[in-house]
């Protein structure tokens, strides 16, 4: 298992990626007209930046070995800003898009602002670290953002006529995805706090965890893509 992890974990995590901005393409005029159109875009982002994440696997050997022993020859910095960032970010937006409740879209709107000052500050403060190890105080505020848009989503879902018809919503199997997903790989934040990146056992456990929270996540967003009819059209504000 442990070898087959190290053979095909990125390459398992591609296709899972792709399947679910795939089908988002494909059902895309489906969508155009409902705010789900800036969540099959985000689906493409995050597909085509994950795959860049990957290029330290062409450091060592390949043809980026002139980045070796560089501030770029690890994908933290890259990874904090596309997905602990930017991913954040695109929540809070999008959740500002789907939410009625204006005190809830307040409330999302100013977090936001906070976490992303806060951040720059941050890696501006800690820049020598930005390139070699992730930021556990900005992975728990992004979950942070992310429990608040998924817990005011469903308490609007809970307070409104939707809840008989909950299962045929695209936005809310996406809250439920990534609420468990943020929920699995949190823990993982302080784990890596007490074990050092040589501790194999620990990162092959880690390995699968993400491996089966990103199928379940992915899987979620492609069956709800096919599944669900759109629903809300898409709000200036």
């Amino acid at each position: 298992m442990n070898d087959f992890l190290k053979d095909y974990y990125y390459l398992i995590t591609f296709l899972i990626e792709c399947l679910a901005a795939v089908t988002g393409l494909v059902l895309y005029k489906n969508y155009k007209l409902t705010a789900a159109k800036y969540f099959i875009w985000f689906l493409v982002y995050l597909t085509i930046c994950d795959t860049l994440s990957f290029y330290p696997l062409f450091i060592k050997n390949g043809i980026l070995k002139f980045l070796h022993n560089t501030k770029l020859s690890w994908n933290y910095w890259w990874s904090t800003l596309f997905w602990s960032l930017g991913a954040i970010l695109f929540f809070a937006f999008y959740y500002r898009k789907i939410l009625k409740n204006i005190v809830f879209k307040t409330v999302l709107k100013y977090a936001s602002y906070l976490f992303l000052v806060f951040c720059i500050i941050y890696i501006i403060f800690n820049w020598d670290d930005y390139f070699i190890k992730s930021f556990p105080i900005i992975s728990i505020l992004g979950a942070v953002i992310i429990f608040m848009c998924t817990i005011f989503y469903f308490i609007e879902v809970l307070q409104s006529n939707s809840i008989l018809t909950f299962y045929k919503s695209l936005n809310f199997y996406i809250s439920a995805a990534i609420f468990i997903w943020w929920l699995i790989i949190t823990p993982l934040v302080f784990y890596d706090l007490y074990h050092h990146n040589g501790d194999w056992n620990f990162i092959f456990l880690k390995w699968q965890i993400y491996l089966f929270a990103n199928a379940f996540m992915y899987f979620t967003f492609t069956f709800a893509l096919i599944y669900c009819k759109p629903e809300i059209e898409v709000k200036s504000s």
